[in-house]
This record gives structure tokens, sequence and C-alpha cells, in this order.
């Protein structure tokens, strides 16, 4: 059998400014270690400062404000993309939860977060890494996996919240590809 190996980037493909890495659902940047990483583009849906029940600041302030579903970049931008898209269907547009981690479309969640699969992988180079982020608090992981256009190589199956990682394939993602069936 034979392998091959992809070969290394050109030695000034990375800076110490490229953005290589999207983030294309930020919200607060809650679990970033460095919230201000110079090499990562920040996007979300909304931009907003507001206090929780408990006093503590809530800012959302993303890089570029977009739409997982139509994420503004070209084919193969980015080698890593980080993808924690809302996982509530259901909950009040007040509550500290929704104003945390945002809200599906009660109706069109599988439909969102396919073309949120397919956009991010769209824009990983290939063989570039997608770091996938669910909570289980009201949709099961099992009926979200079906959604991704690639299999997860591997992640953290226990608890509520589950991380998962995914390789884009040396196979090209077409964007209108056809999924599995809903």
């Amino acid at each position: 059998m034979k392998i091959e190996y992809p070969k290394p980037p050109e030695p000034d493909f990375m800076s110490e400014d490229t953005k290589y890495i999207l983030d294309a659902c930020c919200g607060s940047r809650m679990f970033w270690f460095d919230r201000q990483q110079k090499n990562t583009v920040y996007m979300d849906n909304r931009e907003f400062e507001d206090t929780l029940c408990d006093g503590r600041r809530l800012i959302v302030k993303p890089d570029i404000v977009g739409d997982f579903r139509q994420i503004p970049f070209p084919d193969e931008t980015f080698r890593l993309v980080v993808f924690d898209p809302p996982h509530l269907r259901h909950g009040g547009d007040k509550s500290w939860i929704v104003k945390k981690y945002g809200k599906l479309n009660p109706r069109l969640w599988k439909d969102d977060l396919r073309a949120g699969f397919n956009e991010c992988f769209r824009v990983l180079i290939r063989c570039g890494v997608l770091v996938f982020k669910w909570n289980e608090q009201q949709i099961p992981l099992g009926q979200i996996i079906p959604l991704a256009p690639e299999r997860p190589l591997f992640g953290q199956k226990s608890g509520r919240t589950h991380w998962l990682v995914f390789m884009k394939s040396l196979s090209s993602i077409k964007p209108n590809q056809p999924q599995t069936e809903r």
C-alpha cells in the first residue's frame, strides 16, 4: 500500500499575523484561553453587550458579523475551523442562556446545521481540521453527526457537552453536495 503525504506549506505561507483559524460562532469567546488570539477570525451573527442576571457583563463582539450558513470567505481559506453553533431550539429571547448561546430555528435547525457544516468544510483547506462543540440539552448528538459531510475522527462523548474533531478529506467537498436524508 502506497501512502501519500501532503506537501508541507510554503515557508512564507504563514506569518505571525496570518488568519488561519475561523471561529464561526464565537459568541463571547467563553472557551478561548486567549480571547484575542491573533491568528483567529471571530465571527458571529450578532453583536451586543448585556448584563446577565448575576451581574456579569456579556460581550459578543465578533471581528465579522456573519451567518455560519453563508460564511463570507473563499473556499479553502482556513486550516482550522471551530464550530460551536447554538444548541437550543426553545428558550425565551430574554433568557440568559439564549443571550449567551443563541437559539436555533425550531423548524429549520437540521437544514441550518447541515448548511453550517457544509460551509465550515468549504472554507477548510484539504486535510484541515474542524473542531465541533455540542451540548445535548435539547437535541441529542446522534441527530447532529449525520448532518456533517464527514464522520468525526474522535471526540469526547461523555456528559452533555461534546467536543468532536473532523478532518476534511482529500476529495474536494462541493457546497451543494447531496447529504444524508433528512
